[in-house]
């Protein structure tokens, strides 16, 4: 199948919006390039030009959009090139294939379709910040969970158990054979859904962490304050370091306060606790 790429150049203010854009018109993940350039793609040129110019209309004309017929690449087994051992605190992330791998912490995940592989800059310092955070026995929450590379982490890390959260039943399964694949069935599980009361989930939790784009961080965060025990704790991450004095304000407003900030190519997380 050949697909058709938009590639789209907008002002740094409104990159984030563009990109929460693209993906709820696609439904599809937008990859973003080193150039700044946002990417969304579409099955055919003519849905590409349409989408154009549909976003061309809702956003002015302060954007530079160019449409690319993209050569057919056999995504299931694509998404391998350039993965490797990577080690983040205490754990040691890997893809299956690499073959014995030696750390305190290993967690072997194979993204496959689903988003979560330690290679984005978003997902690293969600891993960092859990890892500096969590403590033995505790409960984990983590809210789009992808790949389930944070749920997984969490157990490796001493979680008691942790649950994934994810509305592509797709990205489940994958998450699943991650976990399955870890050899910690018996304390991780994944759920799809999209809200609805997390803390009936399964109890209050001790740590909730959210990878997300900053406008459904934004929304979730009454009922994430909610999902947690007293004196838990409250990971969010998936914004650029740009966005964090958007981010700060409507935190503090929601009752937390900051215990811990990080970047990561550009990437941003922050940890509060109510």
């Amino acid at each position: 199948m050949t697909w058709w790429a938009m590639s789209v150049q907008a002002p740094e203010t409104l990159r984030p919006d563009v990109a929460s854009w693209l993906v709820r018109r696609t439904g599809q993940t937008v990859e973003e390039r080193a150039d700044g350039s946002l990417v969304g793609f579409a099955a055919d040129r003519s849905t590409a030009t349409a989408l154009r110019d549909d976003l061309a209309r809702a956003f002015g004309e302060g954007l530079r959009t160019d449409l690319t017929e993209v050569e057919p690449v056999d995504w299931g087994t694509r998404w391998r090139d350039g993965l490797e051992a990577r080690r983040i605190g205490r754990l040691t992330l890997a893809p299956s294939w690499t073959g014995p791998v030696e750390g305190d912490a290993v967690v072997l995940i194979d993204p496959e379709t689903a988003f979560g592989s330690g290679e984005h800059g978003s997902t690293r310092v969600a891993l960092a910040l859990l890892e500096s955070l969590i403590t033995p026995g505790d409960l984990v929450l983590d809210l789009g969970s992808g790949s389930g590379v944070l749920a997984i982490a969490a157990r490796k890390l001493g979680a008691r158990a942790a649950i994934g959260i994810e509305m592509d039943p797709e990205a489940i399964e994958v998450a699943e054979r991650n976990a399955a694949r870890n050899g910690v069935t018996d304390a991780v599980g994944f759920v799809e859904g999209e809200g609805g009361s997390l803390a009936l989930v399964a109890g209050p939790a001790d740590v909730v962490v959210a990878n997300i784009l900053r406008e459904i961080n934004v929304a979730i965060l009454p009922e994430v304050r909610r999902a947690l025990r007293p004196g838990g704790t409250a990971i969010f991450a998936g914004m650029e370091e740009a966005e964090a004095p958007l981010f700060r304000p409507v935190l503090a407003a929601t009752g937390f306060t900051i215990v811990r900030e990080m970047v990561d190519a550009g990437w941003w997380g922050v940890a509060g606790r109510p």
